[in-house]
């Protein structure tokens, strides 16, 4: 592994990076596990806003300065985006799919970025490896959509999941695009924060309009779906989160970003260990092209242009 100047060991990055992989190929499984008797966007909101006001509360101990006003608009625009569109929607999309199939969707989300820049006012035309990256994710995508003969509830062949984790996928997509010149608070903890407390209290509001608060029923909340948001909160927002922003910093930029790919297959796996899901060979081919379509984007991307700030999302 590649390191950046400084004294940072290899096996700590290497901890951090299986962090990353481990915890947010784990979110997934997570949202699936705690939407069994929690409403989803009322989960995806308690979430967010938990880990946000932890994180917030460590920035300010570390010395991170209160966001000013344009910061905080700037952030609940990224919020909005990313956990309100993004991650609420798929936690929504998750009562009609499997969380491997969610995963695999989302795992897209470089395709749709490469799309969006190339199609913005002063995009470049990207380079034969990355649009060979586009064409095959949209195959993947492609397979997993039309899978003949499956038509049980949790499988690809449910349009209304899968056409609301594209929308989750371009809402992320969006996000990330929007992140990169928005202007945001200079603590990469604090900017993190502030996208999750303005995103978590969108979800909360947009829960009552959803009926979610309507639906929740405290009693019946079992332990697994407890734990499942203790999971999210603690590995996937705060640990996962934290331990990306130190490698964004620490580490080779092409090294973390592949992620993107790793956290899929990690995913489809867990999906199948904890959850029982069933992995058709539909699934399975389009898990291949799907992050072999990841690999060639972000490999190519980062050739063309090693200097670029990445921005993600954290599950």
């Amino acid at each position: 592994m590649k390191q950046k100047a400084g004294a940072n060991p290899v096996y700590v990055i290497g901890i951090a990076l299986v962090s990353v992989y481990l915890f947010w190929g784990g979110t997934y499984v997570g949202m699936k596990v705690a939407i069994e008797t929690m409403p989803p966007f009322l989960m995806a909101g308690i979430r967010f806003f938990v880990a946000g006001a932890v994180l917030y509360v460590i920035s300010r101990l570390s010395g991170a300065k209160r966001p000013a006003g344009r910061e905080w608009r700037s952030s609940a625009i990224v919020g909005a985006l990313l956990l309100l569109g993004g991650n609420g929607l798929v936690a929504w999309s998750e009562q009609r799919v499997s969380s491997s199939i969610a995963s695999l969707i989302v795992a897209a989300v470089p395709v749709w970025m490469m799309l969006f820049g190339w199609f913005s006012r002063s995009g470049k035309r990207p380079t034969t490896g990355v649009i060979a990256g586009i064409v095959l994710g949209l195959l993947g995508i492609a397979v997993l959509v039309f899978q003949p003969g499956h038509q049980d509830k949790g499988t690809a062949t449910d349009l209304t999941g899968i056409i609301t984790l594209l929308a989750a996928s371009l809402s992320w997509a969006a996000g990330s695009m929007y992140s990169r010149s928005a202007r945001m608070p200079d603590s990469p903890l604090m900017s993190t924060a502030a996208q999750m407390l303005t995103g978590g209290v969108l979800l909360l509001i947009f829960s009552y309009f959803t009926g979610d608060w309507s639906k929740l029923d405290i009693p019946s909340i079992s332990l697994r779906s407890y734990t499942a948001l203790g999971y999210l909160i603690v590995f996937g927002s705060i640990i996962g989160y934290t331990a990306y922003i130190w490698l964004l910093k620490n580490a080779d930029a092409a090294l973390v970003s592949t992620y993107a790919f790793v956290n899929p297959v990690v995913a489809v796996f867990f999906g199948w260990l904890l959850a029982g899901e069933r992995l058709t060979v539909n699934t399975l081919t389009a898990a291949v092209i799907i992050i072999a379509s990841v690999v060639l984007v972000t490999v190519f991307r980062s050739r063309a242009v090693p200097s670029e700030k990445m921005r993600e999302q954290g599950r």
